[in-house]
């Protein structure tokens, strides 16, 4: 709480003096998937002048179609500072180790920094469980996606003794995009279940607290009344907030101060860029994504 009352400090000291930022000519913010491409924008809208006014320096968003543009724009250094889902932080990590730093991690209303990657289908189609969806059509989101494949992909396998291959046990699986995408896929019809992310805290006909359910909801796509959970992972640690590594020391500072004040500076603010109610951002270090990387790892060999 210290340090977190200390950035928060730092962050309205330089915003009241609004001091220029050394070496850099812009600052570029990266956001996953998760909405579609307008929407992100337009939920971190209010960062993006809030970043330009205590750096500077024209501050820009990039909503790349994919999880794998942000983390190669932070990889060739075209992008300075995203919120990665926790396997796109080991991607990252395992293609550069000195690319990015994680520096906060968002906070969820109980005081936890844990999500879950939630299964669900429509409610009609009398989908109840993983057992319900055998031979039926499964979506993941985006390769890239810690909840939206990842731990899906390491879990439900476990739980049903088969692969993820198509006609294994599910009759196909197949990749939507990202979480929208799947969320719109389930709904429609279009796929008969999938999984996207959501902080299981709350209630479940809000889409939760937070998560792209969440959004969804606030975007007016889907009514949960018409949708049933089917299965919850495990918790999952929260991605981090990371900056590329490379930044002068005193843009990471402040970028970490303005994230970590985010919360008691503007809540409406917050509300988007968050993805719904949370408490906040709080320090966070490498080592708590030491079990998620050696999970990619495994997957990758």
């Amino acid at each position: 709480m210290k340090t977190t009352l200390a950035l928060a400090l730092a962050a309205s000291t330089a915003l009241a003096t609004s001091a220029m930022a050394q070496d850099i000519s812009e600052f570029r913010i990266g956001i996953l998937g998760g909405e579609n491409a307008q929407d992100r924008m337009t939920s971190n809208e209010c960062l993006r002048e809030k970043t330009e006014e205590l750096l500077g320096v024209e501050t820009k968003l990039f909503a790349p179609a994919d999880y794998n543009g942000v983390i190669q724009g932070l990889l060739g250094g075209t992008i300075d500072m995203a919120w990665l889902g926790a396997s796109g932080y080991a991607k990252t990590y395992l293609e550069d180790p000195e690319a990015v730093e994680p520096v906060l991690v968002k906070v969820n209303l109980d005081g936890g920094y844990g999500y879950h990657s939630i299964g669900f289908a429509r409610k009609d189609s009398g989908i109840t469980s993983l057992e319900d969806m055998k031979d039926k059509v499964f979506g993941f989101g985006d390769p890239n996606s810690t909840s939206g494949y990842l731990i899906p992909s390491i879990e439900i396998p476990a739980e049903v003794g088969a692969t993820m291959q198509s006609g294994d046990y599910f009759g196909e699986v197949k990749f939507t995009g990202g979480h929208e995408q799947t969320i719109v896929a389930v709904n429609n019809g279009d796929v008969d279940g999938g999984v996207t992310w959501a902080d299981g805290l709350g209630n479940w006909e809000d889409g939760y607290n937070s998560g792209a359910l969440r959004k969804a909801v606030d975007a007016g796509l889907v009514d949960m009344n018409d949708l049933v959970e089917i299965w919850k992972s495990k918790p999952i640690p929260e991605g981090p907030v990371v900056l590329r590594s490379a930044l002068p020391e005193d843009v990471k500072l402040k970028m970490t101060g303005l994230m970590a004040s985010l919360k008691s500076m503007d809540e409406e603010c917050a509300y988007g860029v968050l993805q719904g109610d949370a408490k906040g951002f709080m320090p966070i270090t490498h080592d708590a994504y030491l079990s998620i990387i050696e999970a990619r790892k495994a997957k990758s060999n």
